[in-house]
């Protein structure tokens, strides 16, 4: 493909998108990096579609500039190894798979065969191409939505909300596939709402609300514990009694305590702590030392989730 992995393949910088007086998307800045798996991160109505229009170049900012594969989206050539969907795609429900991407071919206007009986195969639709699209399931229809997207043979795959609507086997069927295109070297940006896939699928991610970028980096670094270091909950049969050992900063270099809150299920009062380079050894070590029986001691990084719950509802 030319370039290096994590190379820059678009860039996004102070992309402002008004209309008439509403601000639909404010002085959003990211990047996506070659090879990643992409995050687009945000609940209905926070300005994914309008930042994904822009992208393909079907919305001009009204501030800002978005470049793709080093050129100016919406510019002479600025599609070129770029293709995805934006919204719910469309087919001729009374077509087959194959003469519907046979129409979407034509229009491409691109030269040479399109490898169809490739992508079919990649998106597992082989072997009911000649079926109308009728028939089809909506994870299907995803499927082949896919399939007419890489029918240019990208080097970046946009996807809007691709497990939108589908039942669970559907929505395995979709993240599998991208998992696969994705280890195959193409890049994925991929439009969100639902929390566990992008944790699932992404390695990085933005999270937006009412047009603002809310926060960016890899999964670990968005959803990472007090000031980085690792998380713990410890349960223990004597709060009070451990809170007073770590408490007393003689033991543990670098531990950082919270209050004591009692715990369901796991037989103790539980401890969060985020405790230092040396680990969470000199802990238990200390606590087993001063007397207080450690129950469990569990890792407990924050979800995305949680995550976005805060940063949606600070910023309301």
């Amino acid at each position: 493909m030319g370039a290096r992995r994590g190379a820059s393949v678009l860039e996004v910088r102070g992309f402002t998108k008004k209309f008439g007086d509403f601000v639909a998307v404010d002085s959003l800045s990211f990047e996506v990096r070659r090879g990643d798996v992409y995050g687009f991160l945000g609940p209905n109505g926070s300005g994914k579609s309008t930042t994904i229009r822009a992208v393909f170049g079907l919305v001009e900012p009204t501030e800002g500039e978005i470049r793709l594969l080093g050129r100016q989206a919406g510019g002479p050539g600025g599609r070129e190894g770029v293709a995805g969907f934006v919204d719910a795609p469309g087919f001729y429900d009374y077509l087959s798979a194959r003469d519907n991407l046979k129409v979407l071919a034509a229009a491409d206007r691109r030269k040479g065969e399109p490898p169809m009986a490739r992508v079919l195969e990649t998106v597992g639709l082989l072997g009911r191409e000649r079926d109308k699209v009728k028939t089809y399931s909506t994870g299907m229809k995803q499927r082949l939505a896919i399939a007419s997207a890489l029918l240019r043979e990208p080097e970046v795959l946009i996807l809007d909300e691709p497990t939108n609507g589908l039942d669970p086997g559907g929505m395995r069927d979709v993240r599998a596939l991208i998992r696969r295109l994705n280890e195959d070297s193409l890049t994925i940006f991929l439009s969100s709402h639902l929390l566990a896939e992008v944790e699932q699928l992404c390695n990085r991610v933005a999270v937006i609300g009412h047009g603002r970028l809310l926060a960016e980096g890899t999964i670990a670094e968005v959803v990472g514990g007090d000031n980085g270091r690792p998380g713990y909950r410890l349960v223990v049969d004597d709060a009070k009694g451990a809170l007073r050992i770590l408490e007393g900063g003689t033991h543990v270099t670098g531990a950082s305590v919270a209050d004591a809150e009692s715990s369901d299920g796991l037989g103790g009062e539980e401890i969060r702590l985020a405790v230092g380079p040396e680990g969470p050894g000199p802990v238990v070590r200390d606590l087993v030392a001063g007397g207080v029986a450690v129950l469990a001691l569990v890792p407990a990084r924050p979800s995305l989730e949680d995550l976005f719950l805060e940063l949606t509802e600070e910023r309301s």
